[in-house]
């Protein structure tokens, strides 16, 4: 050990020597060039300056200038020399000269060859690397009330379609993209999808949410709202979702409001602990199997969702400044706006759907369904008045057991089943056909669910258990065994056997699905299905509204839970005379005096072919309809 140890110790001395001036030149050079193309251009100008001086102090203390050709000063003579550095064709201008002052001039021409060169490839290099630097998108956002997109996955596309309808009253607006994906391949693929941005500018940066230098390249401080997407590609999604939002409100609670998609229902309340008051979440499995049962239990339902929660018609907006009179009341405020529907009110209680029809208007806000928040007016602009004489006589109530069939599977399928549950009154039956699954099913309190393990393809497997008696059908996509195109094949294939099973016994059962892909909508239409919810785009539309405004977090949970009031379409005699043609004013107070509000109606008269499906939203008080056999009127009730 001792003899390692001297050894060791000529090796421990030189390297604690104190180092010649040569190595701390050498190393001080290589850090000042380590600095970039800044530091190699000033050493060429060092190098130049170098260059010209000791050729000038050559050619002044040596005499090699002519006594006809001497210049004034030492100064003349660096900037000749400065023009033979920097100027091969300087040379030719010395022809008067002596051969030792030419000579001289050559070499300091051909020494500045080699610096100019030197100076143009930096500089090339350096502009090059700028240019790739930018077309890498890595130069920071300076804009203020803008959109900030965080992430990438297929609903992106929706998302900023509908943001562009929303900014349209706007001056100005732009969107910010950032994600972890090549800043030129994100703005051809968004300019491809969305072709039309309405005056809506798209600014794309490419770095990851995750990373806080990378999110400040998009200025989400100053915000208008923040939209966190879920990674599709992703084997944890929910945990980089909260990782990002760890990232946007580590320095406080103040900034732009958040809403973040999460995947898994379990993930929720540590998302909810990072993200604070200004983090709205959407649980994407709940959101969307909420909306399969609230469409599969009336047909035309889901035109109703999309018109309400896109930019494209009808949507919801909150009305702060009404000028109702002091003493009015809900069932006033129904029949006050030719243009606006009202439905609900924030109260200092909080908001709600659907009030009583004596509840006071003092103080509140209002929630209405407008085209366009520039249409909204305070002043009550209605003149029609509804005919009372013209209101339905009948009181009926439908709730007998139902009878349906749930075709597939996916990690949705348990809500759903324990949504229908909610609804179904006691002694309700469930059948499940499916190729995957279920390894479990959720407690069951008024539902009988029997499984059948089948190929949900098989002709003859649909036709023993798709039958004329069934109140509804429920198509779910295999997204958790198969390619989203494939299982979108799968299910069109589903959907075209038992719309023609159901044709053929002229059977009139609602047939609801969902897609995975919002393009195999357009495919699902051949199938004449009655509603469609597309998983991805509903999402995508909830998202962007919630963005817009974080108070319809509460319109949209009491719209889609089993709590407080629901969409229904409901048979028009119920709210007015058969057969009479009637305004809209009519029928709200035919629903009014059933303690509903009516917010639009369904008539085969208005059916098109489209994915409408005959429903219209929020018509004007004065529109007029005449009532036909099989109309529907579509309300916001209890139960």
């Amino acid at each position: 050990m001792g003899a390692r140890t001297d050894r060791a110790a000529p090796a421990r001395r030189r390297h604690l020597e104190e180092p010649k001036l040569g190595e701390k030149l050498r190393y001080w050079f290589d850090n000042s060039m380590s600095r970039g193309t800044s530091a190699l251009i000033a050493w060429l100008c060092v190098a130049t300056v170098a260059l010209i001086v000791a050729f000038s102090l050559i050619v002044t203390v040596l005499g090699l200038r002519n006594h006809d050709n001497e210049v004034d000063g030492f100064g003349r003579e660096l900037i000749q020399n400065l023009f033979h550095a920097l100027d091969p064709g300087t040379i030719a201008g010395d022809g008067t000269f002596q051969w030792r002052y030419l000579l001289t001039m050559l070499l300091l021409t051909i020494a500045g060859l080699f610096i100019v060169s030197a100076l143009i490839g930096v500089i090339a290099t350096g502009i090059d690397a700028k240019l790739a630097d930018l077309r890498r998108g890595r130069s920071t956002v300076l804009e203020k009330d803008h959109t900030v997109i965080l992430g990438w996955s297929d609903s992106i596309f929706t998302i900023v379609r509908e943001l562009t309808l929303a900014n349209e009253s706007r001056r100005k607006p732009v969107i910010v993209v950032l994600a972890d994906r090549d800043k030129v391949e994100m703005e051809e693929i968004l300019r491809a999808k969305i072709p039309d941005l309405r005056g809506t500018r798209v600014i794309c940066r490419s770095g990851s949410p995750m990373d806080l230098d990378d999110l400040a390249l998009s200025s989400h401080p100053s915000a208008r709202s923040v939209i966190l997407l879920a990674p599709e590609t992703s084997d944890d999604p929910d945990s980089e979702v909260i990782k990002t939002l760890l990232a946007l409100t580590h320095a406080g609670p103040d900034g732009p409001r958040i809403v973040a998609e999460i995947r898994n229902p379990t993930n929720l309340e540590a998302a909810r602990l990072v993200g604070a008051d200004r983090t709205v979440l959407l649980d994407i499995r709940e959101t969307v199997a909420k909306l399969v049962v609230q469409t599969s239990r009336q047909s035309g339902a889901a035109a109703v969702y999309t018109e309400l929660f896109d930019y494209g018609g009808d949507e919801i907006y909150f009305l702060d400044g009404h000028a109702l009179p002091a003493d009015a009341t809900y069932a006033d405020a129904l029949l006050a706006y030719e243009l606006a529907g009202v439905i609900g009110v924030i109260s200092p209680d909080g908001p709600k759907l659907n009030p009583p029809p004596e509840t006071p208007m003092a103080g509140c806000t209002l929630i209405v369904v407008a085209e366009d928040d520039s249409t909204l007016r305070g002043e009550p602009d209605a003149l029609v008045r509804p005919d009372l004489t013209r209101l339905g006589t009948s009181f009926g109530f439908d709730d007998h057991p139902t009878r349906a069939v749930l075709v597939g599977w996916n990690e949705r399928a348990p809500i759903v089943l324990r949504e229908l549950d909610k609804y179904a009154p006691p002694g309700s039956g469930l059948t499940v056909v499916t190729s995957y699954g279920p390894e479990q099913l959720p407690e069951m309190a008024n539902l009988d669910v029997h499984v059948v393990s089948a190929s949900t393809t098989d002709r003859a497997t649909l036709e023993r258990h798709v039958t004329a008696d069934l109140d509804q059908v429920i198509v779910l996509c295999y997204s958790d065994d198969l390619e989203a195109q494939a299982a979108d094949a799968r299910t069109l294939v589903t959907l075209l056997h038992v719309r023609d099973i159901l044709a053929k016994m002229d059977a009139a059962t609602p047939v609801v699905s969902e897609m995975l892909d919002d393009r195999n909508r357009v495919l699902a239409q051949v199938a004449h299905v009655d509603d469609v919810v597309v998983s991805g785009e509903i999402v995508s539309l909830l998202v962007t509204q919630l963005s817009e405004d974080h108070r319809l977090e509460a319109v949209f949970s009491e719209l889609l839970g089993d709590e407080g009031s629901e969409i229904y379409l409901r048979p028009a005699e119920w709210y007015v005379e058969p057969g009479a043609e009637v305004d809209f004013a009519t029928v709200l107070a035919g629903a009014a005096r059933r303690g509903e509000t009516a917010i639009g109606y369904k008539s085969e008269a208005l059916s098109d072919g489209t994915s409408s499906f005959g429903v219209r939203v929020n018509p004007a008080k004065s529109e007029t309809f005449r009532v036909i056999p099989g109309d529907r009127v579509i309300v916001l009730a209890e139960e």
